[in-house]
This record gives C-alpha cells, sequence and structure tokens, in this order.
C-alpha cells in the first residue's frame, strides 16, 4: 500500500473519481453544444467535460494528499513543463479526465477516467473508472487488480509453438500512427497475429488486465494513457517490454513500441516481430 495513503483515502480516491464523474462528465455526455468541442491538434479533440473534470480532480486530490502534484493531459497540452514533477521526490497524481475523447463526444460510452499515483517515478496506484456502466477498476503496488471486488487476472500465456501465428494482439488506429508505427505494425503484421485496433486505452488495458484480450503493441508512451493501465497490468500477473528491454519509464524517453502481454516470452516475441517483416510466403514458384 503506498505509505501516502491508508485503506480509507484509497477508498476516497475511488468515491473522488465516481463523483467528479458523475458531476461533470455524464452530465453532459450526449449533449455537448456547438463549441464545447475543441481541437488541440488534427484528430485530437477536447470537450469542456474533458477541462472541468480534471481541474476538479486536481483540486480534490491534492486536498486528498497534501504535498502533492498533478500531472494532467489538458494541463500538459498548456504547460509541458509540468511533466518534470513525474521525476520529482513529491507524490504525483496522474490524471487523464476522458480517455476516448472522441467516443465521449460522439456519444459512444466507451470512455474512461484513468488516475494513477505515483513517487520518484515508480507507481504506488490507479483507478480505471468506467462511468456509463458504473465499473471500477482499481490496483495498488503488492495488492493486487481488481474490477469490482472481483480479483483480475490476465489470459494464460499463447502457445507460441507456431511464433505468434493467430497470437491476439491490439494496437492503436492506423490514422493515429507516425511512419515508425506503420512499419513496425506491418513488420508484425507478417508474422500471422491476429490483430485488431482498440479504440481507447483505458478500456484496453481493462480488457487485457481481465484475460479479455492477450496482448497489445503500443506505439506512444503519454503518461496519462499508460500510467493507471500498466500497474493494473502488473498487479492482474502481466508483463510490459520496451523495444530495448529497459522498464517503462513515466517521464518518457522509452524505446518504442512497447508490448503488453501476459508472460516475458510473449511480449519479446511481440517486439522482436515488430522489426523483423517476414516476406510473403503466397505465389512462389
Amino acid at each position: 500500500m503506498p505509505v501516502e495513503l491508508d485503506e480509507r483515502g484509497l477508498t476516497q480516491v475511488a468515491e473522488i473519481v465516481r463523483d467528479v464523474a458523475a458531476r461533470e462528465i455524464l452530465p453532459r455526455f450526449g449533449r455537448l453544444a456547438e463549441g464545447e468541442i475543441q481541437e488541440k491538434g488534427p484528430g485530437d479533440l477536447v470537450t469542456v467535460a474533458d477541462r472541468a473534470a480534471e481541474r476538479e480532480l486536481a483540486a480534490r486530490l491534492t486536498r486528498l494528499l497534501p504535498g502533492s502534484r498533478v500531472v494532467g493531459e489538458e494541463e500538459v497540452s498548456e504547460d509541458r513543463s509540468v511533466l518534470a514533477a513525474l521525476d520529482g521526490p513529491d507524490p504525483v497524481w496522474i490524471i487523464d479526465p476522458i480517455d476516448g475523447t472522441e467516443n465521449y463526444a460522439n456519444g459512444n460510452a466507451r470512455f474512461s477516467v484513468m488516475v494513477a499515483l505515483a513517487r520518484g517515478g515508480e507507481l504506488l496506484a490507479s483507478w480505471i473508472y468506467l462511468p456509463c456502466f458504473d465499473r471500477m477498476a482499481h490496483a495498488v503496488r503488492g495488492g493486487g487488480a481488481y474490477l469490482d471486488g472481483q480479483r483480475l487476472a490476465v489470459a494464460a500465456a499463447p502457445d507460441l509453438s507456431r511464433g505468434l501465428l493467430d497470437v491476439a494482439v491490439a494496437t492503436s488506429q492506423p490514422r493515429y500512427w507516425q511512419p515508425a508505427d506503420r512499419t513496425a505494425v506491418s513488420a508484425l503484421s507478417t508474422h500471422g497475429v491476429a490483430l485488431a485496433y482498440f479504440d481507447g486505452a483505458g478500456t484496453e488495458y481493462l480488457a487485457l488486465s481481465s484475460g479479455s484480450h492477450v496482448s497489445a503493441l503500443m506505439s506512444w508512451e503519454f503518461p496519462w494513457d499508460h500510467a493507471a493501465g500498466l500497474l493494473l497490468h502488473a498487479e492482474a500477473g502481466g508483463v510490459t517490454v520496451t523495444s530495448d528491454g529497459s522498464p517503462f519509464r513515466l517521464a518518457g524517453g522509452n524505446a518504442l513500441p512497447f508490448a503488453v502481454a501476459p508472460d516475458a516470452a510473449t511480449a519479446q516475441a511481440l517486439i522482436e516481430a515488430s522489426s523483423k517483416r517476414i516476406e510473403p510466403l503466397g505465389g512462389q514458384a
């Protein structure tokens, strides 16, 4: 358990997340007016609900844990210098007020609220909340991962006797890819994986942590998209491997892509396959 929060404190975080969603997110769901949805960049949406929820979460969580700091997606979009807190000595709340903003803005219920607590680059606790379904997942370092009170466990490790053939792998949608991402996913696809595209990091990490999805290849490193999910997945028994084998760093500078899998062998196989294209067998004389 994090030394900064006792059992009651951990419960209060979940209560705060639920309450903020009830006050700032759900009342606007499917009811956003013209001008309440903006683009921070091409295809990167933000709504009045994102900003209001982050402000409220930041204020209430720092009151709960005096001396703590906040790294929130919307704050970072205005001032990237706040990312320095991730390497500092103070406890840090890492907040994604609405993960899956595009879904939220279009009336799609597949969105989540993601909160993690870290200190000195180490994840201590995390919460992923699905407001439309009132489902709360949480994890504490060394204490396991849970969804609505039920212990979570990742999927069984796949049989790699035929390599990655038919192994289920999720990744982000192609319209978000940079050229290097396209090259990596293209190479991975030639190994015969069962490739699927996810529509939100929070919902995907929950699927990976509950065993309904097997593995994923992640090509970006924003801490608000990954912190809560990585701890949930690790406490459910999963493994994360960056492209150079080093641990994932919340402050950035990771070797990408990185793999999220039920075991180290599968994770390493995904990394290797993403850098080694196999030429097609069909049409050979």
